[in-house]
């Protein structure tokens, strides 16, 4: 509704499995010591600090150490992610020795079928499509419909493809441009959450991840304030979207991350 992309994956691993199921376990009695997911990620316990470090998975395809950035030190703690030393191969062979019917079960998707926007009880509350100096272009179906770097769509016809470069949901327009609009090189972040370390004391190089498909880029993370980065990359970067995850990497270490302003 706010023209922001969120994550739901990020939210979902941090408050519902392995936030409120491990809660409403301990309410109910049920003992245990730790949570296994399916996760491809790794943890391992810091040799200096102590701290417990998230870590990418052996299989860099299926690494999941994007969606997992935002747990807490309490539950990286508790958590094990029995495959993340494996590739996805080796596990579905793992799976077909044991006799296991899954073995040959195809990708498993996102909670949602079709769109995200399918889900939502929003109306189609339609609106202007307009170029950077205002000029009216078409007619968008709802603001939640759309995201920072959409091409396809649109239903707009142009010389040159028009992607989508910011949504304004305070007029409700969807703004559009040319492909050399859509990139930046800088963006701020906040909800922030370390992992490496408890906080982000100066600028630091890292590489950085503004989705989970997105090939990571060279980057300088300098802190504004308590919950509150500033993120400069070395090359301009494609479709930033307001919303999404951003996550620090120093090498197959997650910093941390937060949410994209």
């Amino acid at each position: 509704m706010s023209g922001r992309t969120p994550n739901p994956c990020v939210r979902c691993n941090r408050r519902l499995k392995l936030g409120l199921l491990v809660d409403t376990a301990r309410e109910n009695g049920i003992p245990f010591d730790y949570v296994a997911t399916g996760h491809y990620a790794r943890v391992e316990r810091s040799p200096t600090g102590g701290r417990f470090l998230l870590e990418r998975a052996a299989d860099s395809a299926k690494d999941q150490s994007y969606f997992l950035f935002s747990l807490s030190q309490e539950q990286l703690g508790r958590a094990l992610f029995p495959i993340g030393g494996h590739t996805k191969n080796h596990v579905r062979k793992l799976a077909s020795d044991l006799g296991l019917d899954i073995a040959d079960k195809p990708e498993s998707q996102d909670f949602a079928a079709g769109s995200y926007a399918s889900i939502l009880e929003m109306p189609q509350r339609e609106g202007p499509i307009l170029d950077r100096q205002g000029n009216v272009l078409g007619t968008h179906r709802g603001v939640h419909h759309y995201t920072v770097g959409q091409r396809k769509g649109l239903g707009l016809s142009a010389r040159d493809p028009m992607y989508v470069t910011a949504i304004d949901a305070r007029s409700n327009a969807v703004i559009v441009g040319g492909r050399e609009e859509v990139y930046s090189d800088a963006l701020t972040c906040s909800s922030l959450n370390w992992i490496a370390a408890p906080s982000l004391p100066e600028p630091r190089q890292v590489t950085a991840k503004i989705r989970y498909n997105h090939r990571e880029a060279d980057a300088t993370i300098t802190p504004l304030g308590a919950d509150s980065v500033h993120v400069r990359f070395r090359e301009p970067q494609m479709a930033i979207a307001p919303g999404q995850a951003v996550v620090f990497y120093d090498g197959n270490v997650v910093v941390g991350g937060g949410t994209i302003d």
